[in-house]
């Protein structure tokens, strides 16, 4: 499988007028080998085989829906990171509600060790380079990363994400989602994915779906599934990116994120997208290639030479 991308800028050791490469690797097998979990490695365009960093890639979709097809996006998020010479490991992971959170971690956290141990020899990654990135529920599980990954990711990006899922956003109905048509817990059930999100949204039932758990009965129990509270001086550098008009994850969540890393003296950034949504639409391309821009400049600042 080939992916056709056109690459602005070249990174150490590319060949002008080449295209990248992806190849699918199955990271963990459970009952059988038709029972997998894959990975998406992108490699630049042209490479010669240098040992090169990689970024371990989570996608979003409310630890619901989605998988690791990384497509073109406004600015081209992928184009820019294979640019600057880093190899992109997209995951999938397994879905709730037939998965529980603790086990979508061990997935996460599965992957990375395997890209550790075994992308050295299949893709030319330094396992002294990793970094962690992801998208809405993806930057979710890049923030819990930050301190359930041993060694902790030399940094990680946050696009949209969260840090605390026991909180009134999720655990209580949200007037955003209750305007659009009830869904029926028939319907959730039957249909999965959007439809139960969309249930769970106007249900507030989504941190109980996840984890069995009722943060309005036990708050404490949630302690190990929020990032915000578990950061220490140790956490490592992050970039937060979040838009203000966020009608699906609060802007104040990353606000909160930012605020604690500042109190443990954590190294980050926080780019906040002025009237920005739940992601980049295609009006917004020149603002993504800038933000992707920052997202390689914050990435390089933690980055080994070559």
């Amino acid at each position: 499988m080939r992916l056709c991308l056109s690459i602005a800028v070249l990174g150490p050791g590319l060949l002008r007028g080449a295209e990248p490469t992806v190849t699918t690797y199955p990271f963990k097998t459970f009952d059988s080998s038709t029972n997998q979990l894959k990975a998406d490695v992108h490699r630049p365009a042209g490479d010669l085989g240098a040992v090169r960093p990689v970024i371990v890639f989570i996608h979003g979709g409310a630890l619901m829906m989605g998988n690791r097809s990384l497509k073109p996006t406004p600015g081209s998020l992928l184009e820019t990171l294979l640019a600057a010479g880093y190899v992109v490991v997209s995951i999938d992971y397994r879905l709730a509600p037939e998965a529980k959170l603790p086990a979508i971690l061990d997935d996460v956290i599965d992957a990375c060790r395997w890209v550790r141990q075994r992308g050295p020899e299949l893709f030319q990654a330094d396992p002294q380079q990793l970094f962690v990135m992801g998208q809405s529920a993806g930057g979710y599980l890049t923030q819990m990363m930050g301190w359930r990954l041993h060694p902790a990711p030399r940094a990680l990006v946050s696009f949209w994400g969260y840090g605390d899922i026991a909180g009134p956003w999720y655990a209580q109905p949200d007037a955003f989602y209750r305007q659009q048509p009830l869904v029926s817990k028939e319907e959730a059930d039957r249909t999965g994915g959007a439809k139960l999100y969309l249930y769970c949204r106007q249900q507030g039932l989504w941190p109980v779906v996840l984890t069995g758990l009722d943060p309005a009965k036990d708050a404490d129990a949630f302690k190990p599934f929020c990032p915000v509270r578990n950061i220490t001086r140790d956490y490592p550098p992050t970039l937060l990116i979040h838009g203000t008009k966020d009608t699906d994850v609060p802007y104040e969540l990353s606000v909160q994120m930012d605020k604690e890393l500042a109190s443990k003296n954590v190294p980050h950034q926080f780019i906040t997208i002025p009237e920005g949504g739940h992601g980049f639409d295609r009006r917004q391309t020149e603002l993504a290639t800038r933000t992707y821009q920052q997202v390689v400049s914050f990435l390089q600042q933690y980055r080994k030479p070559s």
